[in-house]
């Protein structure tokens, strides 16, 4: 094949990399296995532009390097151009490299993606916008507001400003009411909860909150109840377990379509796609694509 690598050189473990060396190392693994691969190494900033300019350079395949926000972004622009999207897991959890049961070494993972196979999975989007992994509103979209006010400039920095914020959440956890219609067939509840999230399929038995499988067609919907801080503690311990459906505060379903609606939408109120923090909207359609994104992924697999 010939294929495209664009690399976020601002990206976690690519910042403390020499980049020269790994893409001649990708260069002669890819080589070696037959392939022709162009390497790009491009700042953060830049790297949307790049993603989207390489869709129209004939490639078969295109490989996206960097933390979970490249690689959410990559998806989506590879979605719409119908390529197949190769990953090289840089960031800090790595979510749908773990997903796809890829090495989280960066070196490692060009060993897997030179010998792998394409592979039809599945991709969310909300009210249009595009997610590999989670939509999400109330304490997670609260932490990362907070977060991202903090200074960091680092792996460990971002994990100790995600520990403070997490915190602060924990103390006083959001309360707002919600409308949600699931596959849209009328049947609407309305309820007061402290969180939502959607996740591109059903959540797995891990602590990190992501699919285990992402071909199943089906959206993954969790509503926590209105929480105090004890109960906020007890749901993170549960999550920590991989036991997220066994807390009593939380409604699990699963369902291709799900409609919500937010009664008493507070001015600035925010959720989370993918880890980027966006303007709420009032009305959220979310819908699964069933096996609409190609993916490269371990032979075999």
């Amino acid at each position: 094949m010939k294929i495209k690598a664009v690399l976020n050189r601002d990206g976690g473990t690519f910042r403390t990399t020499d980049m020269q060396a790994y893409c001649e190392r990708a260069h002669a693994v890819f080589s070696q296995a037959g392939h022709e691969l162009d390497c790009a190494v491009v700042a953060g900033k830049d790297i949307t532009g790049a993603l989207k300019e390489a869709t129209h350079g004939g490639y078969d395949a295109l490989i996206a390097g960097g933390g979970d926000g490249t690689i959410s972004g990559a998806a989506a622009i590879c979605w719409k151009a119908g390529i197949p999207l190769g990953i090289v897991p840089a960031g800090t959890m790595n979510l749908f490299a773990r997903t796809l049961k890829l090495p989280l070494d960066i070196w490692q993972v060009l060993e897997t993606l030179s010998s792998a196979e394409i592979k039809s999975v599945d991709i969310a989007s909300a009210n249009g916008h595009p997610f590999v992994h989670q939509f999400s509103a109330g304490m997670h979209a609260r932490m990362v507001r907070l977060r991202n006010r903090m200074d960091f400039a680092s792996r460990l920095g971002k994990m100790r400003a995600s520990a403070s914020a997490a915190l602060s959440v924990m103390l006083n956890p959001p309360r707002f009411d919600v409308a949600f219609d699931i596959n849209a067939d009328g049947k609407v509840d309305q309820r007061e909860v402290s969180a939502i999230s959607v996740s591109n399929n059903p959540i797995g038995s891990n602590p990190l909150f992501y699919a285990d499988d992402v071909t199943t067609g089906q959206l993954g919907i969790y509503l926590a109840a209105p929480l105090d801080t004890v109960g906020v503690v007890g749901l993170a311990v549960d999550i920590l377990r991989g036991r997220l459906h066994e807390n009593e505060a939380v409604t699990a379903a699963a369902a291709p379509l799900l409609k919500l609606h937010f009664p008493r939408l507070r001015k600035g109120a925010v959720c989370v796609i993918d880890g980027e923090l966006l303007r709420m909207p009032r009305n959220i359609e979310i819908r699964s694509h069933p096996g609409e994104l190609k993916v490269l992924v371990p032979a075999g697999s």
